[in-house]
């Protein structure tokens, strides 16, 4: 690692300051982060379980939520190791290949759930707009192109990211990142060269994965409301809701996070950094901490099956 006129060319290490502003505290915000991070495996782990165990849950929607669970709870092992490593033990040091990793690995995950909330919302569209065909549509190939191709999504738009970092950024302000995860704005901003093409290709990817999947989902639950209101039985119309209810909260959550995140992290540079900082992380974690709750608590079939498992006996 050379040094130019107080520049650093090709950087081998980064260091990870966590929240700026907030060290002294650190060590106290880790534990609600510990505790969300536990729970968030714990949740999505036993769903993992009770959906492979239980054979009446080898449908789309719940193949669909054994996806989702898996990529939060991937999601989230990506960044929490680390941080509380940083705000406990003062592990602030990371290899540049390996910032990469994480910065790969974090955009990835995030664009593959994005991917996913778009299938489910979808699959939600079909069952009760087009009922009868549900099955037809929605069969276990299609469930397997649709894995494979939110996964090739991410990895192809993510990665062109990560290479103009590696191969055309080579000299830094500094190599102190304010952040407590290697966030793609946050390793382009030390950067001594000009980054107008990392920052437009940045906002492209952003607004081709997450845009696109916004505009769809929106569009699919706006029809679903539509059909559901034209319904004729009351009973029927509260069904049909109540079956897309978890869903929006998790859209939503997700998406509100990502949006309150986004605007701040480019557009307010009057807010404190250590807000920046607290949204990304936020965006980051409560999904997948939340998620598991909200399909436990308001899906019948999932909530059964953990009665079941842990009280040998199932709910009527």
């Amino acid at each position: 690692m050379l040094t130019f006129n107080g520049s650093v060319f090709m950087p081998s290490v980064f260091t990870l300051i966590g929240i700026p502003g907030l060290e002294a505290v650190q060590c106290w915000i880790g534990i609600p982060f510990c505790a969300m991070y536990l729970t968030a495996v714990t949740g999505n782990s036993l769903i993992l379980v009770i959906i492979k165990s239980e054979n009446s849950l080898h449908i789309p929607m719940y193949i669909l939520l054994a996806m989702l669970a898996a990529t939060d709870m991937a999601l989230s092992t990506s960044i929490l190791p680390k941080m509380l490593g940083i705000f406990w033990f003062h592990l602030q040091e990371i290899s540049f290949d390996a910032c990469l990793l994480q910065m790969w690995l974090i955009h990835s995950l995030q664009a593959i759930e994005s991917g996913i909330l778009l299938a489910m919302a979808l699959d939600r569209y079909v069952a009760i707009c087009d009922p009868l065909r549900h099955a037809t549509i929605f069969s276990q190939q299609l469930l397997t192109y649709i894995g494979v191709g939110v996964i090739f999504r991410a990895a192809i738009l993510i990665v062109p990211c990560l290479v103009l970092i590696k191969c055309r950024l080579k000299l830094f302000l500094s190599t102190v990142v304010f952040h407590s995860y290697c966030e793609h704005m946050a390793i382009v901003k030390l950067a001594a060269e000009d980054t107008r093409v990392n920052k437009i290709l940045g906002l492209f990817v952003a607004f081709a994965i997450l845009g696109f999947d916004i505009i769809f989902i929106t569009l699919s639950y706006v029809l679903i409301f539509i059909t559901v209101f034209q319904l004729p039985q009351k009973e029927a119309r509260f069904k049909a809701l109540n079956t897309c209810i978890a869903h929006i909260c998790v859209f939503l959550q997700f998406y509100l996070l990502a949006f309150f995140s986004f605007f701040t992290h480019r557009f307010g540079s009057h807010i404190p950094p250590y807000v920046h900082i607290l949204l990304s992380n936020l965006y980051l974690l409560v999904p997948p901490f939340l998620n598991p709750i909200v399909y436990g608590v308001k899906t019948k079939q999932i909530r059964d099956q953990v009665v079941k498992m842990f009280f040998s006996k199932k709910v009527t």
